[in-house]
């Protein structure tokens, strides 16, 4: 159906971020796992590459026995799919990411999950800045709360700036009819 379709790339879809209470907790949850379910569903089915994304920090505070770092149950990779752990914001902060992506030839990847304002806007500065292409999802991107202020606008700003180093685009334009991926 497709010969070279882009890896997809599900970020940090950790419970950490389903934890009502938690400073990381996302508020949209819902839809945008939702998105992420169809997107992965849709590279499976057709056997497309698929990598996971995991944040594991190193910092005093950080317990990584607890189980918050674990996967959120459906997005759990399966046998075949890559996985990486990074301890900073940047998937890059991981030396067995950083391998890969300067060793596959097919360099377009789709970005899809949490952390949007963290590992996905890291990874995708510093992946242009080593000629990388990405596309984030805007649809299938979350942010944690925001604090004060607006989570929607917010969630707009962060993307506006992704938007300098990546193509942005919803679910519906990067997969068009028939479930044909778009260039």
């Amino acid at each position: 159906m497709f010969d070279n379709p882009p890896i997809l790339v599900c970020a940090d879809l950790q419970t950490e971020y389903l934890i009502e209470g938690r400073s990381h907790a996302i508020t949209d949850a819902e839809p945008i796992m939702a998105r992420c379910l169809g997107l992965l569903a849709l590279w499976r089915a057709n056997r497309w590459p698929v990598m996971h994304l995991k944040r594991i920090a190193r910092a005093a505070w950080f317990n990584p026995a607890s189980n918050f770092t674990n996967w959120v149950a459906e997005f759990k990779p399966l046998p075949g799919e890559l996985s990486f752990e990074h301890p900073l914001p940047s998937a890059y902060s991981s030396a067995r990411f950083a391998d890969y992506m300067a060793n596959i030839r097919s360099l377009d990847c789709l970005l899809a999950g949490f952390s949007l304002d963290e590992t996905i806007l890291a990874t995708v500065v510093e992946g242009f800045h080593r000629s990388h292409r990405y596309q984030v999802i805007s649809d299938a991107v979350a942010c944690r709360r925001a604090g004060l202020g607006d989570a929607a606008c917010y969630k707009t700003a962060v993307i506006e700036v992704i938007g300098q180093f990546a193509r942005v685009r919803t679910s519906g334009e990067a997969i068009g009819a028939g479930g044909r991926i778009e260039a």
